[in-house]
């Protein structure tokens, strides 16, 4: 009796480790406008985005931001905080970074919980005007009672590389994870996607990633957004909609976006919904930037605000 006990635990949790498999640091620190985008942006990522997907993207932008963000994950009551400061005007343009993610996956009337902290630091270094590279570090500890992912603590790093094959378009590529520390929730991964603009108020962005270890099904998506502006040009409206699937997963989610942006400070809120392959998957979240001084930038900005 005890053994299929145990065994059924033992399945359980395997399970529930599983049914939200995409629930790692590659996702868990994604930011309003990665979401919306179908996570199409590691060809234009500036700022708190360019931690995220590609810290080559920073010279993208010159300027200097405070961001902070929340959002809700509805399939396993997951909270994730994200805090950073970008100084983007300087020779080598870098942020500080803090993210935390607390989930609560659920299996029958058994309460587990997950929770991940990470600081780190991201550098780009611009090699010429079109030609960007770019490293990030961070320390992360990660405590869970799901069986299948154990703790971890330590340090790892990305790497990526941008290039700005014209005004209008840009290709980056990123590799995640791929020095020290391993563990499931911190997949070796790389990335690449191309972003570009056709007109100079609207940006479209495809983007593919596949895991180095276990499955090599790729998660890809795409996204646009069209920025509107004032009359007078000091404050502007992002809309944003994208699609993203996970062959992993084999599930399909939706996505959307709003903003406001001025030249002081941009609110941004965006939602991603499964609509195929991941019951109960919804995400929701929310960030707010202030910016300090603003310098022209290296060349067109990829990213519209």
């Amino acid at each position: 009796m005890r053994l299929a006990i145990a065994t059924a635990v033992l399945i359980g949790t395997a399970l529930v480790g599983g049914a939200h498999a995409d629930g790692d640091d590659l996702v868990d620190t994604l930011g309003p406008r990665e979401i919306a985008l179908g996570e199409a942006l590691r060809g234009g990522a500036t700022g708190a985005s360019a931690i995220v997907l590609n810290p080559a993207g920073l010279p993208l932008s010159r300027d200097v931001v405070f961001e902070g963000g929340y959002g809700y994950r509805e399939s396993d009551s997951a909270s994730l905080v994200t805090a950073s400061a970008c100084d983007t005007t300087s020779a080598i343009p870098g942020c500080f970074y803090y993210d935390y993610a607390g989930a609560n996956p659920a299996l029958g009337s058994m309460s587990l919980h997950t929770s991940t902290q990470i600081v780190g630091t991201a550098l780009a270094f611009p090699i010429t005007p079109r030609v960007f590279l770019g490293t990030n570090m961070r320390y992360l500890h990660f405590d869970s009672d799901v069986m299948g992912h154990p703790a971890t603590s330590g340090f790892n790093g990305d790497a990526g590389a941008m290039l700005r094959l014209t005004d209008l378009v840009n290709v980056g590529v990123a590799g995640y994870n791929l020095v020290g520390t391993e563990s499931v929730d911190f997949p070796r991964t790389v990335g690449g996607g191309v972003y570009a603009h056709p007109i100079p108020n609207l940006a479209l962005g495809f983007d593919s990633r596949w895991k180095l270890e276990g499955s090599s099904a790729a998660r890809y998506g795409g996204g646009a957004e069209l920025f509107l502006r004032t009359g007078n040009g000091q404050t502007g409206f992002p809309i944003r909609a994208g699609a993203l699937h996970d062959g992993d997963l084999d599930a399909t989610y939706l996505s959307g976006g709003l903003g406001i942006a001025s030249l002081t400070y941009a609110v941004d809120i965006a939602a991603r919904h499964a609509i195929s392959g991941a019951q109960h998957e919804t995400l929701v979240i929310a960030s707010m930037r202030f910016f300090g001084p603003r310098l022209p930038p290296l060349g067109p900005s990829a990213a519209s605000d």
